[in-house]
């Protein structure tokens, strides 16, 4: 029985960095130095064991650095993805978390797909004694290869919980269970047990058809489109908390 096809798509961030020590959960940004997609994925072949993967280097930077004229490019390779590839299943996006909320929603108003598109990060880089980064990009895996992922949205997995991208935002610069969906809650589990369940559906998981359109966007236009979307709609459900210093 052949295994469902993940694209692996890398930008960078915390799940990649290269710490000086193993104790090193603070300042392995500064040295700039990153582990590539492919190696990242070759660190938990168990992956390989639920998905077919096909991994993919996009960019290699700190979350902070993602730009919209990129969140644009990226959203264009994730279409094509889909376009040009009947059997991919999902795609996972590996981010910085100090943005990874702002390129979640874009990629959840402008990829039409009906797939999954799961977005994932790390709060300790994967050089650290306790480091998240291969779990969570083991469950975004699962995740994005799962049938019941379809038809959500953009969704962001850590820490074994998947949320919605629309939803959801960065409480703290450190801890591992950073991102929370306030007063509305995550979507379900990637559990320990190797399933992956979703405990509702999200009634609004895709926006209105043209919300934002990406070939009639600019870079600015993006920005100031997404900026204004996400200030009505906290206003509307009271969702949105406010940003926080980044972390990766």
């Amino acid at each position: 029985m052949s295994k469902p096809r993940v694209y692996v798509i890398g930008t960078g961030g915390s799940i990649s960095c290269i710490g000086d020590s193993r104790v090193d959960l603070l300042n392995y940004n500064y040295a700039d130095k990153h582990l590539t997609i492919e190696e990242m994925v070759a660190r938990i072949p168990e992956a390989r064991d639920i998905a077919d993967i096909r991994a993919e280097q996009f960019l290699n930077v700190y979350g902070g650095d993602v730009t919209p004229s990129q969140w644009m490019q990226l959203a264009r390779r994730i279409e094509q993805i889909f376009h040009e590839d009947d059997d991919a299943a999902g795609v996972v996006v590996t981010h910085g978390t100090s943005t990874l909320e702002e390129t979640a929603y874009f990629l959840h108003l402008t990829v039409r797909s009906p797939k999954p598109v799961v977005i994932t990060g790390a709060m300790r880089p994967p050089t650290a004694i306790s480091t998240d980064a291969d779990m969570n990009l083991y469950d975004a895996i699962r995740v994005a290869a799962s049938p019941e992922a379809a038809g959500k949205g953009a969704l962001v997995v850590l820490n074994n919980e998947i949320q919605a991208a629309r939803d959801v935002t960065k409480t703290s610069t450190s801890r591992v269970e950073t991102f929370k969906s306030g007063e509305l809650g995550f979507l379900g589990y990637a559990d320990s047990d190797g399933k992956v369940v979703f405990l509702r559906n999200p009634l609004r998981a895709k926006p209105a058809a043209g919300a934002l359109n990406l070939d009639k966007l600019t870079a600015f236009r993006a920005w100031i489109s997404l900026t204004r979307i996400r200030a009505s709609t906290a206003s509307r459900s009271r969702r949105w908390s406010p940003r926080v210093a980044p972390a990766s």
